[in-house]
C-alpha cells in the first residue's frame, strides 16, 4: 500500500510526488512527467527538508493543478449549442457539431451508443443522436494538451482516423510519461482505457496513432 506523504512546514502543507499524485488525483507517471518537463507545464519547484526529501507547496500544486486543466479545456474544439436539444442528427451534423471535420473522428462512445438507428435498403445502419447527447459528450470530453508546435496540414485524406480526435494528445503524453519512466508499451493501452472511459480497442488504436504521429 502506497502512504501519501503529507507534512506541515511552519502551518503550510507541503506533499511529496506520492501525495502530488493523490492530490491532483493523476497518476505518478502523469507528475514525473510534469516535473521533468516543468518548464513547459510550469510545474511548481520543489524544496528540499534536513533530510534531503523533496517536497511541493500544496497551494502551488492547487494553483497549478487549476490552471493545468483551464488550459486543457481551452483548447477543446468549439461546440456548437444551437438547436433543438431533442432533435435527432446524423453523424455528420454530429461531428460538425463538435468542431470534427469528419464523421469519422467521432468517438466510439458516440457511435457504439446511438440514440436511434435506421436500417437502409442495402442493410447499412444509419446512426442519430440527440443534439442534448452529442452536448453532454462533449461536456464530458477529455481535452487536448498543446504540442508547442504548429498545427499540421495534411492533404485532403487525414493519415488515419484519429487525426482529429481530442483524446489523440492523452495517448501521446501518456506514451512520453511511459518513455520517461523507462516503460515500455505493456500495459498502456489498458491505462489508456481507465483515464479516457474508452475500450481497451480504442486506446490502442489511439496509442499506434499517437506513436505514428511522432518523429522518428
Amino acid at each position: 500500500m502506497t502512504i501519501v506523504a503529507r507534512r506541515i512546514f511552519n502551518d503550510r502543507v507541503a506533499l511529496d510526488r506520492e501525495g502530488v499524485a493523490a492530490h491532483t488525483g493523476t497518476a505518478r507517471t502523469t507528475v514525473l512527467n510534469w516535473i521533468q518537463q516543468r518548464a513547459r507545464f510550469g510545474f511548481p519547484d520543489a524544496f528540499t527538508d534536513a533530510s534531503g526529501r523533496e517536497w511541493f507547496w500544496a497551494d502551488d500544486i492547487d494553483a497549478f493543478h487549476t490552471a493545468h486543466k483551464a488550459a486543457k479545456l481551452a483548447i477543446l474544439t468549439e461546440v456548437d449549442r444551437s438547436g433543438d436539444p431533442n432533435e435527432l442528427v446524423t453523424s455528420g451534423e454530429a461531428a460538425r457539431i463538435l468542431g470534427y471535420s469528419s464523421y469519422r473522428n467521432l468517438p466510439d462512445e458516440l457511435t457504439e451508443h446511438p440514440d436511434d438507428v435506421e436500417i437502409l435498403s442495402d442493410g447499412r445502419r444509419r446512426r442519430f443522436w440527440y443534439r442534448r447527447t452529442v452536448w453532454a459528450h462533449a461536456d464530458a470530453r477529455t481535452g487536448r494538451q498543446s504540442t508547442g508546435h504548429a498545427p499540421r496540414t495534411t492533404g485532403p485524406r487525414k493519415p488515419h482516423p484519429y487525426a482529429n480526435d481530442p483524446r489523440l494528445q492523452a495517448a501521446a503524453d501518456l506514451l512520453a510519461e511511459a518513455r520517461a519512466a523507462g516503460r515500455d508499451r505493456r500495459g498502456l493501452g489498458a491505462e489508456l482505457a481507465r483515464r479516457l472511459g474508452i475500450v481497451p480497442r480504442t486506446a490502442r488504436r489511439l496509442l499506434s496513432a499517437a506513436e505514428g504521429d511522432q518523429p522518428g
